[in-house]
């Protein structure tokens, strides 16, 4: 059975018409004969939307019960039963009610994919996995509903319905998304034109990439590689050399001329995985490349200039930048190099040669030391010393009974011996002494230095070209064999080093601990120039220690056995052995890294310095500017009932007088519960309120909170089972929690209405909850309810200074209990406080605030139906 195909209608927003469109396409293909189904749709009440539903065949919803709410989905096992040809789906990152077959809808979907049956379906850009973080950051609001990218990208077409910020305003403005009494909010938070912008960009990039994906399918598949200059992609090429950080800031250049260019970076390496490069170079080069927005890439091949084209080919460049070669004229004769081959064999690709201040600075050098220790070459030269001469006389003993191939050929066995135990040079030395001595004793004329016949000569330089052969090979493989150990050894030390770094808390200490520990040092010390001043590096007094592990640490570079300067303000001292060069060279590259993570540390210290004095003060100001008010009005409220009393202008009757004493006293009484609740907030949050826990009904402390809010609280509804056990907390703190909680359910419960309060037992816990059905608080927002000052939803100062809840929430954890939000089933806000029972308390701790909620339902309740993303604008406050 054939796969069916899946199409996705994804928009920036909600409100861009991804509904619309896709019954839009569900009614034209129905037209066109094809059966076509509705397994879900969501309108949100728009009008345009539900018209679009007419004449299309709904399946019947599914209905769910969980928790004593009714709920609808998608009737899965009825379409699967129906199998259409098409089914239109809405809302691909639905979360389905616990209990349902699949977690997630796309988990359904991916079922009817692979029915056959073909699936229309929807998503906002915000519900991406990979751009969930993203679009928190931009809108302030956290995406609880996420789909992975990949189910979005194995989609067969992806069509982005758009529309510019302003004409989506608009459409809210009419009413064609949201409710009227929600239109300003909405407009005045989530639908700013700067947020819808940027979602809009997010879209658009989105989906780009993903029409690159497919465009590099598509060109795979037949075979394409000419580039096509869809986007401008500039590819850097990068040797490890000191010249790498001018490339990278020139191709940046380059980029930075056409919108929306890509940058990417590459070295090659060599196949056999030997290390040609410095590595502290190129990591510093990374970092620089990374830090311009473009990408590292490490490929591998013996042929550079094919294997830099076939990396720009493969990821559709459209330039390649490359350095001028540091090489001299000399060896530029003897090969091109790779500038210049790269630019012959490039084709549509255009390159760019950058002339730097290493370029023509390269020598060529003869390695003369070779692969071999000291201890085999010195046991090469002593080889033909000793056998030459040795060779000569046994030779020459025989020499009536052999001919000159055979002692040519001796002689050559002796050379290629001498060249396997000591390389090259012995056996050159070898090849000259035993051509002089085969031409002086064994070469007619004898005992000259002179060859009579040709043939003889060729053969004695045959002789010669072959030993040299051979020797250069073994010197050769003996380099790569000591090379290939050492990058061996570097990659482990490597390895080690980062997972540590990785692993740890602290990735500067961890990093410097490592190095330590791979090298055995005494100690190991950055140091960090203490002003600008050019001072000596000596003087102690220039340099400050920023990071330090091992022994005494050291106070100035002078101080170690190695020094490794990172730049003109900072430098890596160590305390122990001299290292070899290439030990040297390894650490370089963690060098670099160690000033990285050193401004990664400066950075997060700065941040979350300035994030507490940013809380501190957002505290002080909206202190200041709730408390002004708040205590202004009660204070305002009971001076003018006073005064008026006083007055002898007029003559009040003693209801009159008893009304104004009532409004003196309840404002005293307002003004009392806030200076309360001030004092009360700042003893708890300095760990000095006094508490003195006992056994208490909560049958008994409810009536008093109610009586306590006077005649406002006359319509609460209580519900408390006859045989309740007690708590284990304090009363008067007990009530404040319950004052405070139902004062902030009757501030917004619709007047038909009131508040409920349900209390019962489970698991030796008690739970009060107080239930209200007023406008709620979306899930983004249900932990700022309780933090000081908060009053979501409010636009003045009138309600209180937010205090209540965040103080409830603190009292009920300093009893051992613990306050949570949750949605009302059908709207509305309840309020949860759960402590524990005396015979809980007289046996074992209670659980933790986590481990008896119910995460699925929390969530649930709230983003059932709801478009949550978006209602972000009618919420509770707080007292």
């Amino acid at each position: 059975m054939a796969r069916g195909q899946l199409r996705v209608y994804l928009g920036a927003a909600p409100g861009v018409g991804k509904t619309y469109k896709m019954l839009e396409e569900g009614r034209r293909r129905q037209q066109r004969g094809t059966d076509v189904v509705v397994g879900f749709v969501e309108t949100h009440g728009r009008p345009f939307t539900e018209a679009m539903l007419s004449g299309l065949e709904i399946v019947a919803r599914k209905p769910m019960t969980y928790r004593g709410a009714e709920f609808t989905e998608m009737d899965l096992d009825a379409v699967l039963a129906r199998r259409p040809e098409v089914v239109v789906v809405d809302e691909l990152a639905h979360t389905n009610v616990p209990g349902s077959r699949h977690p997630k809808r796309f988990h359904d979907i991916e079922e009817l994919l692979d029915a056959g049956i073909t699936v229309l379906t929807t998503v906002n850009i915000q519900h991406l996995e990979s751009l969930n973080d993203v679009v928190e950051q931009i809108t302030g609001v956290p995406q609880r509903e996420t789909v992975p990218d990949a189910v979005v990208r194995r989609a067969e077409q992806i069509e982005l319905v758009d529309m510019t910020p302003e004409a989506l305003r608009r459409r809210m403005a009419h009413g064609n998304i949201y409710r009227a009494e929600k239109v300003n909010a909405a407009l005045g938070n989530y639908f700013r034109v700067g947020n819808l912008t940027a979602l809009r960009e997010l879209a658009l990039l989105w989906l780009a990439d993903k029409v690159d994906d497919q465009l590099d399918r598509y060109r795979a598949q037949h075979g394409i590689e000419a580039t096509w200059e869809t986007r401008e992609r500039v590819v850097v090429a990068l040797t490890g050399g000191p010249e790498g950080d001018t490339l990278v800031r020139r191709a940046a250049r380059v980029a930075a001329r056409t919108k929306a260019a890509d940058l990417l970076a590459v070295h090659v390496i060599r196949a056999d995985g030997l290390a040609g490069a410095d590595p502290a170079n190129l990591s510093r080069q990374r970092v620089l490349v990374e830090t311009l927005g473009g990408t590292y890439h490490q490929v591998v091949g013996n042929d550079v200039p094919s294997a830099l084209l076939d990396f720009a080919r493969g990821v559709n460049a459209t330039q390649l930048v490359l350095g001028a070669s540091r090489r001299n004229r000399l060896a530029q004769i003897l090969s091109p190099g790779v500038g210049v081959t790269a630019t012959a064999e490039s084709g549509s690709i255009d390159v760019h040669l950058v002339t730097h201040e290493q370029a023509r600075r390269g020598r060529l050098r003869i390695a003369t030391g070779g692969g071999l220790t000291l201890g085999r070459r010195l046991a090469g030269v002593a080889l033909a010393v000793l056998g030459l001469p040795l060779l000569t006389v046994g030779l020459n003993a025989v020499q009536a009974d052999i001919s000159l191939p055979s002692d040519i050929l001796a002689f050559l066995m002796l050379t290629v011996a001498v060249a396997l135990v000591g390389g090259l040079w012995p056996a050159l030395l070898a090849a000259v002494g035993s051509f002089l001595l085969l031409n002086y004793y064994f070469t007619p004329p004898l005992h000259r230095f002179t060859v009579a016949e040709r043939e003889n000569l060729f053969a004695l330089l045959a002789f010669v070209l072959v030993a040299v052969a051979v020797s250069t090979v073994v010197d050769l493989a003996a380099r790569r064999t000591r090379e290939a150990a050492t990058a061996r050894a570097e990659a482990q030390t490597l390895s080690t080093l980062a997972g540590s770094v990785l692993h740890g808390d602290q990735p500067l200490t961890a990093l410097l601990e490592r190095v330590r520990e791979s090298f055995g040092l005494t100690s190991v010390t950055l140091l960090q120039r203490r002003t600008d001043d050019a001072e000596p590096r000596s003087d102690a007094d220039t340099w400050q220690i920023a990071a330090s592990v091992g022994g005494q640490p050291c106070t100035s570079p002078a101080d170690g056995q190695t020094e490794v300067p990172i730049d003109d303000d900072l430098s890596l001292v160590l305390r122990g052995p001299t290292l070899a060069a290439a030990d040297r060279r390894l650490i370089e590259a963690f060098a670099a890294h160690a000033a990285i993570a050193l401004r990664q540390q400066r950075l997060s210290e700065q941040a979350a310095a300035a994030g507490n004095l940013a809380e501190v003060d957002k505290l002080r100001t909206a202190l200041l500017s709730a408390v002004s008010h708040d205590l202004r009005t009660p204070l305002a409220s009971a001076k003018a009932a006073v005064g008026s009393l006083r007055s002898p202008d007029v003559d009040f009757s003693a209801d009159d007088q008893s009304e104004l004493l009532a409004t003196a006293e309840e404002s005293l009484d307002k003004l009392n519960r806030l200076v309360e609740n001030l004092l009360d907030m700042s003893r708890l949050q300095a760990g000095a309120l006094g508490m003195h826990p006992q056994p208490i009904s909560v049958g008994e402390a409810l009536p008093r909170s109610i009586d306590d809010l006077g005649d406002t609280a006359a319509g609460v509804r209580v519900s408390i089972p006859d045989e309740l056990p007690e708590v284990y907390a304090d009363p008067t703190l007990l009530e404040r929690i319950l004052v405070n909680v139902l004062a902030n359910a009757l501030r917004y419960s619709p007047a038909e209405q009131p508040p409920l309060i349900s209390v019962s037992e489970h698991a030796g816990l008690v739970e009060v909850r107080v239930i209200d059905h007023g406008p709620g608080v979306p899930a983004a927002d249900r932990d700022r309810i309780f933090q000081p000052f908060q009053r979501l939803g409010d636009r003045d100062n009138t309600t209180g200074v937010g205090l209540g809840l965040a103080l409830s929430r603190g009292l009920a954890e300093a009893m051992g209990g613990r306050l949570e939000p949750e949605n009302t089933p059908g709207g509305g806000l309840t309020m949860t406080l759960t402590l524990r029972t005396v015979e809980l308390d007289e046996h074992r701790r209670p659980p933790s605030p986590d481990e008896n909620a119910d995460p699925v339902l929390l969530k649930r309740l709230d983003e059932f139906h709801h478009d949550h993303s978006t209602d972000h604008s009618t919420a509770e406050g707080t007292i």
